[in-house]
């Protein structure tokens, strides 16, 4: 059973207490033993990132983004235990972590590039012989707060553009997956990165959370997670005028009209509303139907979720792996029974899988309820799990209507071969990121990433946008 220190000042940083990662689909093995940070080790993070950023934000942006190549690279070379290692301690199938893994390098070589041009603007002035332009500036000291749904991914696009930007860092996964997130800054080591410029902190949430808020030479925290600790973390940064970047809950909504390509729109809703177990943030969780194709749209999506395969991500063949933990699995439980309460029992799934294997994880069935209306609690709460409500919708204006009628606002979906209609929708819907004909989870790296309402607050992730976050500009005037 092997320990995984923190990493604080360039250097493997141990101590008394650890903690256990289990795997979620065989909880009889413990993927690994971390220490557990404590208030302590994180100001000593913090401290050590504070004094690494004099050297590391004077050094040339190409000289950074070399220092990122390296680490992609030998993200490369470790792909094949990288992503297995993913899949034992976070439960989705082995071709998922192998797409995200492979995303994750991707992401350090596009923001290694970014060194080599990193923006700024050049105008000219009213006046006579000033020369005008704008250079961009690190923050300083980010903390980085990352969750468990994407162990690997959303590290690798937070810490790739702090990086090159010229900040220096405190990683803090979630430690539900922390191995992943440890596999990176591993990574970072190997690549020969100036100690003291990325750290990582395993631990609780809520000591090491606050722990970091507190930290002297914090300048900046990017935090993607539950909407309930956003609002807390933004309440908290605010008090000390921090730079704060959040991407939190959803709700997302797929438009299915009459005039679909009918295969693909059940084939992208059952992907986007059941892969990687429902654990998305994009994830659909609410179908609205055009009422003419109702009946016969939901017979194929219960016809097509039935064939689903669950089981242990690392065996040929599975589709569906296990809830991360046990509180998952409970809350899909629970949103069952309100379901079944709300809108009658569900016309598949909704309940826990039994027998064999499948007692020693936390696994769940694909669930599907029927006839759900929008005011019902399962069309308006996030439950981050594989359960799907139909909701019938008159037209497309009236499916709209239902889709934006919620508080969140990441990721929207529509079905249509109309192509005025798409427009419309693209128009129209009130989502950060909108999908047409394809499922609404599965995003790229090149362009930005985010939500409006609930789902998000501060600077698009990913992208050209990403930089917006991690760099401020400094104005000149040049009189010649």
């Amino acid at each position: 059973m092997k320990r995984f220190d923190n990493y604080i000042d360039g250097q493997w940083a141990g101590g008394s207490k650890t903690f256990e990662n289990r795997n979620p689909a065989n909880t009889d093995e413990v993927v690994g033993v971390f220490t557990a940070g404590e208030s302590a080790s994180m100001e000593a993070a913090a401290n050590a990132a504070e004094t690494a950023f004099p050297a590391w934000s004077r050094l040339a942006g190409p000289a950074r983004g070399n220092y990122l190549y390296k680490v992609a690279d030998l993200l490369d070379q470790r792909f094949e235990q990288i992503s297995e290692d993913m899949t034992r301690e976070e439960g989705k199938t082995l071709p998922e972590s192998k797409g995200e893994v492979r995303r994750s390098i991707n992401i350090f070589r596009y923001f290694a590039g970014e060194g080599s041009r990193f923006p700024g603007m050049l105008v000219p002035s009213e006046r006579e012989r000033v020369h005008m332009f704008a250079l961009r500036k690190p923050l300083g000291v980010v903390g980085l707060i990352t969750p468990w749904n994407f162990p690997s991914a959303i590290p690798a696009w937070k810490l790739a553009p702090a990086l090159i930007c010229g900040n220096t860092v405190v990683l803090k996964p979630a430690s539900a997956a922390p191995l992943s997130a440890w596999r990176i800054v591993e990574a970072c080591h190997d690549a020969g990165i100036p100690k003291g410029v990325v750290n990582f902190i395993a631990g609780s949430g809520g000591s090491l959370g606050t722990a970091l808020l507190n930290a002297k030479p914090l300048k900046g925290v990017s935090f993607t997670g539950s909407t309930e600790i956003g609002h807390w973390l933004h309440g908290e940064a605010s008090k000390r005028r921090l730079r704060i970047q959040l991407e939190m809950g959803g709700k997302n909504p797929t438009i299915v009209l009459a005039d679909a390509d009918f295969k693909s729109a059940v084939e992208n809703t059952v992907n986007a509303a059941f892969f990687s177990t429902g654990q998305k943030c994009t994830a659909t969780s609410r179908v609205i139907v055009e009422e003419a194709i109702y009946d016969r749209f939901l017979e194929a999506l219960i016809e097509r979720t039935r064939q689903l395969k669950v089981g242990n991500g690392m065996d040929s063949g599975i589709q569906i792996g296990p809830a991360i933990d046990q509180k998952q699995l409970e809350t899909n439980i629970r949103y069952c029974e309100i379901g079944t309460k709300e809108a009658g029992a569900p016309v598949v799934g909704g309940r826990r899988l039994t027998g064999g294997a499948y007692d020693r994880g936390y696994f769940f069935q694909p669930t599907i309820f029927a006839d759900v209306t929008p005011d019902m609690r399962i069309a308006q709460e996030e439950i981050f799990g594989p359960v799907l409500s139909v909701i019938r919708a008159k037209d497309f204006e009236d499916a709209l209507r239902i889709a934006n009628d919620i508080p969140f606002g990441l990721s929207s979906s529509i079905q249509t071969t109309n192509l005025s209609r798409a427009f419309d929708f693209i128009y129209g819907a009130q989502a950060g990121l909108l999908t047409v004909n394809l499922p609404s989870a599965g995003v790229e790296y090149q362009l930005p990433f985010g939500g409006t309402k609930e789902s998000s607050f501060g600077p698009k992730e990913q992208g050209p946008a990403a930089m917006e976050f991690y760099s401020d500009l400094k104005t000149v005037y040049l009189k010649y």
